[in-house]
């Protein structure tokens, strides 16, 4: 009786386990469908680049003089060209470079998505599809900013992919990949949403979605696919120290590319809202500095002259808090939005201004080329110690600053520094103050005097330049 119900308890037992293990197992997502479906849209990029190989050789050198049909004329020919001695260039030569990627079909009659990056200086490209059907395809437009590219192929009644909404994504949920990496077509990888707005320090205008999905190279131009069959980003970058995935990738939103895409389409060139501020990210020292609870928002730490941001009035040291009605957690989530908002569209910032919130409507402008770098250089003149921070500053002289392309007036230039609590601040030589706690600091003299009057033992938000970047620093002023 006793081995009976042992039995029985152990039936009991298994059973729940079985029931356990298949509860789990049907909550896990099945791919086979999405794969399925949306295969037949994602193509296979590959391109070819070609450029001169040329030799340069002595004027005085001659070709030495090898009878005709032997070996070593061919490999002379090989090394040197066809020309003959006396001249500069022996080649004549081209050099073949090929690259792979993927992209998706967006249309029925032939315009596909893609990476700018796979497509970029490509003299021939081609498509392949997963039936093994092939096409020469041509650039519609390619935009660096984005790392979009639009490309179209010569046929109709393609199968498409469908369009979805990055927004709608949820930290957590999981997303395929289907892509080409190292060749091999049509490969299905898939994993979960890490983040969502991730900024990388080379692309300002991409709000990324970062994901775990691995993402090699071939991979780039592929559609990131959510469980309902869309595609919600292009993949486009892996972070790696090997080149080879380590769990970190990054797809562009669906909305920014096909936003991107419809530009190239009916004009060729995309136009990105400018408006006009040079930001940084708000640290807790700085937050400390403005009255913050915590740390979040832009601040503004140059305004351009004749921007839209000087006509709005904007000025240096707001804090702009939110644009239009998204909240600036930080700095990197202000240039996406602008950029993407029209022309001449008028936009409501949420700007912290010497302790006070308000409102300031700003007409969005179009974003020019950059402005050239200027270069630092040194300056003499007699310094101004000021010994309790461990500096001494010089005024900036007019050639100087002419040197410098400082339009503005005013300054002072940081000559010396040694330990203390400027340099703790992460004050450099060579900085040059423009601003100290909210006021612009006219001289080397001037600053001292708003150090000394300063009330000590509290933080104040420092603007400097270094280079052609302003920065604002978070200085704590000791007792």
């Amino acid at each position: 009786m006793k081995n009976r119900t042992q039995f029985q308890a152990l039936g009991w037992l298994f059973a729940l386990l079985l029931a356990v293990g298949t509860s789990q197992a049907d909550r896990l997502p099945d791919f086979t469908e999405l794969s399925a479906a949306n295969s037949p849209a994602v193509v296979n990029i590959s391109t070819q680049q070609k450029s001169a190989v040329r030799r340069s050789m002595p004027k005085d050198f001659k070709l030495p003089d090898i009878p005709e049909g032997s070996p070593f004329n061919e490999l002379f020919k090989h090394f040197f060209g066809e020309g003959e001695g006396g001249t500069e260039d022996f080649g004549g030569r081209e050099r073949e470079s090929r690259s792979l990627g993927s992209g998706f079909v967006i249309s029925p009659d032939g315009y596909i998505l893609t990476n700018h990056h796979v497509v970029a200086d490509a003299d021939e490209i081609q498509v392949r599809f997963s039936d093994r059907r092939f096409y020469d395809a041509k650039v519609i437009g390619s935009d660096k900013g984005s790392d979009v590219a639009l490309i179209k192929i010569d046929a109709s009644d393609l199968p498409t992919v469908k369009v979805g909404k990055s927004s709608n994504l949820k930290v957590g949920e999981w997303v395929l990949a289907i892509g080409s990496p190292f060749g091999f077509d049509h490969t299905v990888t898939a994993g979960i949403v890490s983040a969502k707005g991730r900024s990388l320090p080379s692309e300002n205008y991409v709000p990324f979605i970062q994901t775990d999905v691995a993402i090699n190279p071939g991979n780039s131009g592929g559609p990131l696919i959510n469980l309902d069959g869309e595609v919600i980003g292009i993949n486009s970058q892996i972070y790696s120290r090997t080149g080879g995935f380590m769990g970190l990738s990054f797809a562009i939103p669906i909305e920014l590319a096909v936003n991107v895409a419809d530009q190239l389409r009916e004009n060729g060139k995309v136009e990105r809202g400018f408006l006009g501020v040079l930001i940084q990210d708000v640290d807790r020292n700085l937050a400390e500095s403005f009255g913050l609870d915590q740390p979040h928002g832009a601040l503004v730490a140059r305004v351009m002259p004749d921007s839209p941001a000087e006509k709005a009035g904007l000025r240096v040291g707001d804090v702009i808090l939110a644009f239009n009605d998204t909240k600036l957690l930080n700095s990197s989530q202000l240039p996406p939005l602008v950029g993407t908002t029209r022309i001449d569209e008028k936009a409501t910032l949420r700007v912290l201004r010497n302790g006070k919130r308000r409102n300031v409507d700003v007409f969005v402008g179009r974003l020019e080329d950059d402005e050239p770098e200027a270069q630092q250089i040194p300056a003499k003149a007699e310094p101004a110690q000021i010994e309790q921070l461990g500096l001494a500053v010089i005024d900036i002289q007019p050639e100087v600053r002419e040197e410098l392309g400082l339009e503005e007036s005013g300054g002072a230039l940081i000559s010396d520094i040694s330990p203390g609590a400027a340099q703790d601040a992460g004050i450099r030589r060579g900085d040059i103050v423009l601003m100290f706690d909210g006021v612009e600091v006219k001289n080397a003299g001037h600053l001292r005097e708003l150090i000394e009057s300063a009330d000590q033992k509290r933080t104040v938000a420092v603007l400097v330049r270094r280079g052609d970047n302003p920065l604002f620093m978070a200085l704590r002023l000791p007792g």
